[in-house]
């Protein structure tokens, strides 16, 4: 197993649209492990394959505090919502060290293929039903803070933007040396 890189909003990769996993064979498995295994070591608590540039539609998550309960979503769709909504305050392993509330449905039903391609579906609400519908968006190229005004995106943005340049000078200066 290996840890991958996370993109970095705003990063555009981050806006492409995952394919549906038509192959479950062992690069899929090694994949997934490779997900997990970053996603824990970030720590995060959910991981969609775009956000390692990988366009496939592959979610991993494990909400669990003891990190013993990995799911693993293949080609995941909503296909009931509630009405009755909920704002969390979320973060993202894209947006490091960002967080802010987005209103979502509060439950959800989700219909996916396991590892194996079995189907399944998954009831959620609370943490999980944000984590799902979080994960989700990254497969369809949306990251959380596209659900924020205009004005705290572009603040994002420019804070991420200008953070990941000093880490850049910071490298260089270490180099010259």
């Amino acid at each position: 197993m290996s840890q991958l890189n996370i993109l970095r909003y705003p990063d555009p990769r981050l806006h492409k649209v995952a394919k549906p996993v038509l192959a479950f064979d062992a690069r899929l498995k090694q994949l997934i492990a490779d997900m997990a295994e970053t996603m824990y070591a970030a720590p995060g608590i959910g991981l969609a394959a775009t956000q390692i540039d990988v366009h496939e539609q592959i979610i991993v998550i494990d909400i669990s505090d003891t990190h013993d309960d990995l799911r693993v979503l293949i080609n995941p769709e909503v296909i009931w919502a509630s009405e009755e909504k909920q704002v969390y305050d979320e973060g993202c392993l894209s947006v490091p060290g960002i967080y802010d509330g987005v209103e979502r449905p509060a439950r959800v039903k989700v219909r996916a293929l396991d590892a194996d391609g079995n189907p399944f579906e998954l009831e959620a609400d609370g943490l999980m039903a944000v984590c799902v519908q979080h994960e989700i968006d990254h497969l369809k190229g949306k990251v959380f803070v596209e659900y924020l005004s205009p004005l705290k995106r572009n603040r994002i943005k420019t804070k991420l933007v200008k953070e990941e340049r000093e880490v850049k000078r910071d490298k260089q200066r270490v180099a010259v040396r």
